[in-house]
């Protein structure tokens, strides 16, 4: 006899939760139904989109409340130690995280690897932490394609922080500083010439930096290199009027001089949000998250149409032998629809 559910063997499928199951377990801060939650907005089955999209708009209301700091850095300078570190201070003085680090994806299974779960043990066994590593798959400089939704998610079930880690490579720090009120950039004592082309451009992007690992002999090449950073910074166009950026040094591994970022952070998101910047910089962040989703949906568009994939995969052909410029391809594709 034919299994009701349609499932092989006759085993029943789990019951999918429903859109209110979703946002009544997020509100009440189900952990297991926030999980779950998450990987139903990571899913591109076009069932779980639309469900996602039913969930995200019931949130929205319930969003917006925590304040979202970005912590990048270049790989070495021990930004899982002293997000570890920071977020166990924060934790006991009374807040509810959320870490949502990038994590790279495995080339076999496209899943995340899961390393920063594992190396932030100790927080990840916090009642009032949620560490959420997202496979950054293909998206542009490993940034989750689903970031910006998970932070509201995590706003929407209580987390009044939530951090969001970069790989610490590429085009990441651009994005993610686009999606958060505050970005820590963390940097190495004594860094080489070799470092330098990433420290400049990321720089620009900087609210605070703090010089990390300012322990034992490294301490007064952090003080160095904290004086350098400075003096960088001031050839740099500063972001806001209001604001000039702070460079501190710290330890995550001894818990040295985690309270002064954080105070500044604090101090950033006041001085901001007097000024009425804090708003404008979400609402400007909003309107571009717009037309990414809308660059994303046209090109899942494209691929969905089977007359349009067929037309570019011969154009890619064409491309790919030189015997048809990118440009006149891109037009062909958009006469064809």
């Amino acid at each position: 006899m034919a299994d009701p559910t349609g499932a092989p063997g006759g085993r029943r499928r789990p019951t999918e939760l429903t859109v209110s199951d979703h946002v009544d377990g997020v509100i009440a801060g189900d952990r297991t139904i926030l999980a779950q939650t998450i990987t139903l907005i990571e899913s591109r089955r076009l069932d779980h989109l639309a469900t996602a999209r039913q969930v995200l708009t019931a949130l929205m209301g319930h969003t917006g409340k925590s304040q979202r700091v970005g912590i990048t850095g270049v790989p070495g300078v021990g930004k899982s130690t002293l997000i570890e570190q920071f977020g166990s201070n924060l934790t006991a003085a009374g807040h509810r995280l959320a870490v949502l680090t990038v994590d790279p994806s495995s080339q076999r299974t496209g899943g995340a690897i899961l390393g920063d779960k594992t190396r932030m043990e100790r927080l990840s066994a916090d009642p009032n932490a949620f560490i959420r590593p997202s496979p950054a798959g293909n998206a542009l400089g490993g940034v989750g394609r689903v970031t910006r939704e998970t932070i509201l998610l995590c706003e929407a079930a209580g987390f009044d922080v939530v951090v969001v880690e970069t790989v610490g490579v590429g085009q990441s720090e651009t994005l993610v500083a686009d999606m958060v009120d505050c970005f820590v950039v963390l940097m190495l004592p004594g860094a080489g010439d070799e470092l330098q082309g990433i420290k400049k451009g990321v720089l620009e992007l900087a609210d605070v930096v703090a010089v990390n690992k300012a322990d034992g002999d490294n301490i007064a090449r952090a003080n160095v290199a904290a004086t350098d950073y400075r003096h960088a910074l001031h050839l740099v166009v500063p972001g806001s009027s209001n604001w000039t950026v702070p460079v501190l040094t710290c330890s995550g591994l001894l818990n040295d001089g985690l309270d002064e970022l954080w105070a500044q952070v604090i101090s950033h998101r006041d001085r901001m949000g007097a000024s009425g910047e804090r708003m404008a910089r979400r609402a400007d962040q909003q309107v571009r998250w717009m037309w990414s989703m809308i660059d994303e949906r046209l090109r899942d568009r494209l691929r969905a149409d089977v007359g349009a994939a067929a037309t570019i995969a011969a154009l890619e052909i064409q491309v790919r032998d030189g015997s048809l410029a990118a440009t006149l391809a891109v037009d062909r594709v958009f006469d064809a629809l």
